[in-house]
């Protein structure tokens, strides 16, 4: 499965705005090490995030427990069968999206990668050895508080 998982951290919520759109909130945080900052879109009556809250995030190419690949070209979407279970089911939030734009900073050193969740936006910024297997074409986004 570790293939799959490409980036897991813990990030402390420092700002939160939740005045633009009903519904959605902006939250803004940094990882445990304060290496790596993140900016996310959030559907915020799903799952709500307060300042000085810490959540989990995973980022993984499929929901497959065991990491086996889904060819969506061939299966489409599809809702998990009667009693198959799968990452989804160990985490409270979930959304699936296309990883749109890498941009280098600090010399090479840090990398900034932008996924978009159908509208709802992600920026993680950070070092690129930890950010470096982002560079996908889609991903899951997987919270836990």
């Amino acid at each position: 499965m570790s293939d799959a998982q490409l980036y897991e951290d813990t990030f402390t919520i420092t700002t939160l705005l939740d005045q633009t759109y009903d519904r959605v909130a902006r939250v803004m945080g940094t990882s445990a090490d304060s290496t790596t900052s993140v900016t996310l879109d959030i559907n915020s009556e799903l799952y709500p995030l307060n300042t000085g809250e810490n959540v989990n995030m995973l980022i993984a190419t499929t929901l497959n427990l065991d990491g086996s690949s889904e060819d969506r070209a061939k299966t489409g979407w599809r809702p998990p069968k009667a009693g198959e279970q799968t990452l989804a089911d160990l985490w409270d939030y979930v959304c699936y999206g296309k990883v749109y734009r890498h941009e280098e900073t600090g010399e090479g050193v840090n990398i900034k990668v932008y996924v978009s969740f159908g509208g709802l936006l992600l920026c993680l910024d950070g070092p690129y050895r930890k950010l470096s297997p982002l560079r996908q074409d889609y991903v899951y986004l997987l919270l836990k508080k």
